[in-house]
């Protein structure tokens, strides 16, 4: 059985040979870069905010209205909410020997049988990937049976800008084959230990410096 996150499958999506490289031989480790401490930071300042009243950093006041605004008047609150499901698609630990998809909340408010799902972004804006949000309604469709309807929403928060989706829970069987062709790919390189690389501007900042494609900053 393959395991699979939305971040694990979008990098074989980007490039098999560094997801290989990296996720499954763990030959080689992506460095953490500025940007990518700047992300944690960010969200774990937010976390403590929501969850604990926990004052936010000067430097991320900034944040505060905005965040303010999406849980003003929601009872039912959570951050950084783990969700694991077998292949049946059911709920299972997060760090289950038994789970085949798993990912991480930022922020999951439900109200009666509708339910609020929020992923924070640092980074640019210009390129959304609003499915992402599909694979948290789905799981949070899982875990939470009284829920018919996800709200979901991108924020990018350096640039003001929301990305929303909605989600029913009678379109589950669509949403899911959604993700057939994808993670088809992913079991076609699997089971043959085919991993073609793909040569991208991004190659300078892969650390797989055995690929052919490997360039240095």
């Amino acid at each position: 059985m393959i395991k699979w996150s939305f971040s694990g499958l979008k990098q074989f999506l980007n490039c098999p040979r560094q997801y290989h490289e990296v996720k499954v031989l763990r030959n080689f480790v992506v460095q953490e870069t500025e940007q990518i401490r700047y992300g944690k930071e960010v969200h774990r300042a937010l976390e403590d905010y929501v969850r604990d009243g926990k004052p936010l950093p000067k430097n991320y006041r900034r944040f505060k209205k905005v965040v303010d605004a999406l849980v003003k008047g929601k009872t039912e609150i959570d951050v950084e909410v783990e969700m694991a499901l077998n292949f049946a698609r059911e709920p299972c630990q997060f760090d289950s020997p038994e789970y085949w998809v798993r990912g991480i909340a930022d922020l999951l408010m439900v109200e009666g049988d509708t339910a609020f799902v929020v992923d924070y972004k640092t980074g640019s804006a210009k390129y959304p990937d609003a499915k992402q949000l599909k694979l948290m309604a789905l799981m949070t469709f899982a875990y939470k049976p009284q829920v018919q309807k996800v709200k979901g929403g991108l924020l990018f928060l350096l640039h003001d800008v929301f990305i929303p989706a909605e989600y029913h829970r009678k379109d589950i069987d669509a949403l899911w084959a959604s993700f057939d062709p994808d993670l088809f790919r992913l079991k076609q390189s699997t089971e043959t230990d085919h991993w073609l690389p793909n040569p991208t501007p991004l190659c300078g900042w892969c650390p797989v410096n055995t690929c052919q494609f490997y360039k240095e900053r």
